[in-house]
Parts: C-alpha cells; structure tokens; sequence
C-alpha cells in the first residue's frame, strides 16, 4: 500500500510531536495500622483529608482517644502535611507531639490509641499492598509477629522439628501486674510499656527465632534448635533485662517485670496446642510462685 506524499514520514512525526503526556502525580494515602479502623484508607490530595471520631470526618476512627477532628493532611505540591486540629491527646509523627509537619514515607501518625501510616505517592499501591500483607502476620504496635502467623510458624516448625529429630522450645511471656499500669496511667501509656519489652524480646532473639504479640500484655518466643535449658537461659536473661529497666508511663518512674513458662517439644507435646498449654502452665506456676520469674514445664 502506497503511502500519502503528504503524510509525512512516521519518523518525522516522532520527532515533532510532544511525546507522551507525563502521568498525572498518584496521590499518597494514609493506612490505619493499629486500633479502631484497622485497615482502612485514606488517599491524600489537595482536598484536606480530615481524621475524627465524628461521623462527619473523611477518616472516621469511632475511638474515645480519638477527637472528634483530630487532624488533617493535605498536598501541597509534591509535600505532604499533617496538622493537629487541637486535638485533646495530641497528635504525634513517629512518638513526637506535632502541631504541623511535613511528612516523608513510611512516617507513623498517632491518634490516641490508633496509628496510622502514610505511604508516599511514589509506589502506593505496591506499598499498600505490602502494609495490608503485613497486617495480616504483624501486630503493629510491637512490629512482632501476631498471633495467627506465630500460630501457623509454630506448625511448620513442629512438623521440621519431627521429621529431623531437632529441638524446638516455646517461652510464653507475661507482663506482670499490667492491668493496674493500665487503669493508673491509662492505655496510651500501657501501649508505651509493650512496646519498650517487645524491643527488649527482639534484641534477645536470634535469626532464626520467632518472636509474636499473642494477647494484650503476653508474648511468646520459638526457639528452634534449643532445648529447655538453653531456653530457660534466654530467659532468665530477658527476665533480668526487663527488670533493670526504668519505665516511665504517665512520665512516672517505675519498675515492671515479667513472668516466663517453658515447654519443649515432646511426643505427649507434638502439637501447637499442646505445646501452648504446658508453657501456659508453666506460666501459671511463675505467677503462682511470686511472678518476676522462670518456669519449665517438665
């Protein structure tokens, strides 16, 4: 087929044209985290994008912590903001108190007791993706497994531990006497004190451990490779490590400790809930006995 002499030749057209339109900015979003509202979304734009208890708040978190508009976040050209709207638990950028500040990714914002994350424009569906994943396997407020995923870690690791014939131990740790941290100095402080302990969890760990948040004040710890009495070494150095800490919720100097059960894998013990009911009961003894102390369950 003969081209038209007036059309000129696809090359020239290439040259002279403008080329593709430049995609238009995404916006970034913000992502709840960790309590009330876990989960949901918010996209960010040039529209203020206000965070509340009240029904009327484009991201609405129905918490008591949570004022009714606590803040807002906007873009301002290629930054993005966040702005405390006078909020009675003041808003805080990664633990800091904030009236307004620029953000960057990955930056953590907490609303009372709920904490949201913000995700930059530059890969946000990717990065949304990965933070839904890492809410399904990670309790946000100690970066630790949750407790479904150490649940299912256990399993996997039992069933190599049998096959193999390797050791395997699990350590139940509990934060003694919590409920009166919480009722004295509320669940903004309380939240403080666990994630102080499960930074000290994490740096007593090894690689190939697995450490989890499984209840509100209780931790648990896999130790593959380990047998019960180098399990009850970690643990009595975690136990030691915890007790020489000064915490400080409501900005009060004070002691906490913890209490630890044991229980290693046996043939009566090849399960996850079996394992988990003899380190409870281990547990139980530890608290029984005095608290601030380690137990095996034999």
């Amino acid at each position: 087929m003969s081209r038209d002499p007036h059309d000129p030749p696809t090359t020239q057209r290439t040259i002279l044209s403008d080329g593709p339109r430049p995609a238009s900015p995404r916006s970034a979003c913000v992502v709840v985290i960790h309590g009330e509202g876990l989960g949901r979304r918010a996209d960010i734009d040039t529209a203020r994008v206000r965070v509340g208890r009240s029904q009327e708040a484009d991201l609405h978190i129905p918490h008591n912590s949570v004022s009714r508009l606590h803040c807002e976040l906007w873009r301002d050209g290629d930054t993005y903001w966040l702005r405390d709207l006078g909020a009675t638990n003041t808003t805080r950028l990664n633990d800091t108190p904030v009236a307004q500040s620029a953000l960057v990714d990955g930056d953590h914002i907490t609303l009372g007791e709920s904490i949201l994350k913000f995700i930059s424009h530059s890969s946000v569906e990717a990065r949304y993706h990965e933070e839904i994943y890492q809410l399904a396997t990670h309790d946000a407020l100690t970066e630790m497994y949750n407790r479904r995923h150490f649940i299912e870690t256990v399993e996997k690791e039992i069933a190599r531990a049998m096959r193999h014939q390797r050791a395997l131990t699990m350590c139940i740790i509990d934060v003694d006497l919590f409920k009166p941290i919480n009722d004295r100095y509320g669940h903004i402080s309380g939240d403080q004190v666990l994630k102080q302990i499960a930074g000290l969890v994490r740096r007593h760990v090894r690689n190939d451990d697995a450490a989890a948040r499984i209840g509100g004040e209780e931790f648990a710890v896999l130790l593959p490779e380990c047998g019960p009495e180098a399990a009850y070494g970690f643990a009595e150095r975690l136990r030691e490590a915890v007790e020489a800490v000064v915490f400080r919720p409501g900005g009060q100097p004070q002691r906490i400790t913890v209490s630890i059960g044991i229980a290693a894998l046996t043939p009566e013990r090849d399960t996850v809930s079996r394992m988990m009911a003899a380190a409870d009961a281990a547990l139980y003894r530890a608290k029984s006995e005095g608290r601030n102390r380690v137990c095996i369950e034999h």
